[in-house]
């Protein structure tokens, strides 16, 4: 599994001074369908050389948020640029982005070699060396179809056809929902020993919390079709402090402080708050949240309908309100 030392790796193998600051920037982005939005007012500015990684529950509208990245869907409202281009516009933006959708697309009835083959007639900067090594590493037969192959060897061979076209940025939309563990295991620690061997961004979506911390230095939360908090992970967490005592109220707390959620159990309230420095009362304990306890408290307010607006980003790690 890979550790905090290669989130680390990956981090420093990006360029020092790229020409280009966000991988993908939005502004207002919203898309309709029909009377429903599934994403609305979004502004978001995720810089490059980043993994990063876009959790929310299902429906959240993190599918669109990347189908629109790579240029499949228009917007209803706002605009969105990737690596400084509109997405799918024309040859050379095209050549920029990889991407693996949901169910890891592969041809089942054609063998390894073949999509090997295909993607070196379909890409210019098609990377045989890396594809090839790859392919020997994972231990996949050339000779075998896609058709045969396991939920997990036909993630991985998607995956090494969209790192051997050499992109940019590589979108990745929840491809290990469908893997066991194990499957899933395998192929987030390759995605990461990829990206840390490559001036590469990374987005990729999942509702798994953990599936994220094991790769990801940059955190997106989406919920019903907003953005409720973005910025660097250990900005994320620096920020966010889990309170408990008998009770817990503002009082206690400093000024600029804000609650996300609270639970009372068995006469203990535990609470979730967004503050510059962590809170000081005796009869409390103060304790750094995980990443999953920060999730899941912007989810359940969401879902709660107590969220506002879109969040603001940045190293004020501003949160919906």
């Amino acid at each position: 599994m890979p550790s905090l030392s290669l989130k680390k790796a990956i981090h420093s193998s990006q360029p020092a001074g790229p020409m280009v600051s966000a991988a993908i920037e939005a502004s207002n982005l919203g898309r309709e369908y029909g009377s429903h939005w599934a994403l609305q007012d979004c502004t978001l500015n995720i810089p490059v050389g980043r993994v990063t990684g876009l959790v929310g529950p299902n429906g959240a509208g993190k599918t669109t948020l990347l189908n629109l990245a790579t240029g499949m869907l228009r917007p209803t409202a706002g605009s969105i640029r990737v690596l400084g281009g509109a997405p799918g516009r024309g040859t050379e933006q095209l050549r920029k982005v990889g991407f693996v959708a949901q169910d890891t697309p592969v041809y089942a009835g054609l063998s390894v070699a073949d999509h090997l083959k295909l993607g070196q007639h379909l890409n210019a900067r098609w990377d045989g060396d890396l594809a090839a090594s790859r392919i020997s590493e994972l231990k996949l037969d050339p000779r075998r179809k896609a058709g045969r192959m396991s939920g997990g060897q036909r993630a991985q061979l998607a995956l090494t056809m969209a790192l051997a076209r050499r992109p940019e940025l590589l979108i990745l939309d929840e491809p290990v929902a469908r893997l066991d563990p194990l499957a899933r295991m395998e192929f987030l620690e390759g995605l990461a020993q990829a990206a840390a061997g490559r001036q590469m961004s990374v987005v990729m979506s999942s509702h798994l919390v953990s599936d994220l911390e094991r790769i990801c230095d940059y955190l997106v939360v989406l919920v019903a079709a907003r953005i409720q908090i973005a910025g660097p992970v250990t900005d994320v967490l620096g920020r966010h402090h889990l309170v408990s005592g008998p009770s817990v109220d503002r009082s206690g707390l400093p000024a600029e402080a804000e609650i996300i959620a609270a639970v009372r159990n068995l006469g203990q309230t535990t609470v979730l708050v967004r503050a510059a420095s962590a809170p000081q009362h005796q009869a409390w304990t103060v304790t750094r949240p995980s990443l999953e306890d920060v999730v899941l408290a912007y989810m359940s307010r969401a879902g709660q309908g107590t969220a506002e607006g879109p969040a603001t980003q940045g190293t004020e790690m501003e949160a919906a309100r």
